[in-house]
């Protein structure tokens, strides 16, 4: 099998890592947490990791993030519920935080 050369399609494009916080981990799809979480909880991470600050944290209402995302405010509950059981993010009002990744286990 004949290997993809990797080479940018738009050179004057290439992505650069920016001076704010928003990047998302790798490890989000390496580990398995994209499997883990609907459509709308993973809309709300990556909403949370785009405006949150250096340690994670942001202060979005839930009526402005619900509004941005498009979902009612159940459903925001629902998809907050979810990355906290997934272990993604923290919350309490009104204060959320994009929570770093735990190692893998050895």
């Amino acid at each position: 099998m004949a290997s993809v050369p990797k080479e940018a399609i738009s050179r004057d494009r290439i992505r650069r890592v920016p001076s704010g916080f928003g990047w998302v981990d790798h490890r989000v799809v390496r580990d398995h947490y994209v499997e883990r979480c609907s459509h709308a909880a993973l809309a709300l991470y990556l909403f949370l990791v785009t405006v949150s600050d250096g340690e994670g944290v942001s202060w979005w209402s839930e009526r402005s993030l619900s509004g941005r995302l498009g979902m009612d405010v159940d459903r925001l509950r629902q998809a907050r519920a979810e990355l906290e059981a997934a272990d993604l993010v923290a919350y309490e009002h009104p204060v959320w935080q994009v929570l770093e990744l735990r190692r893998a286990e050895a």
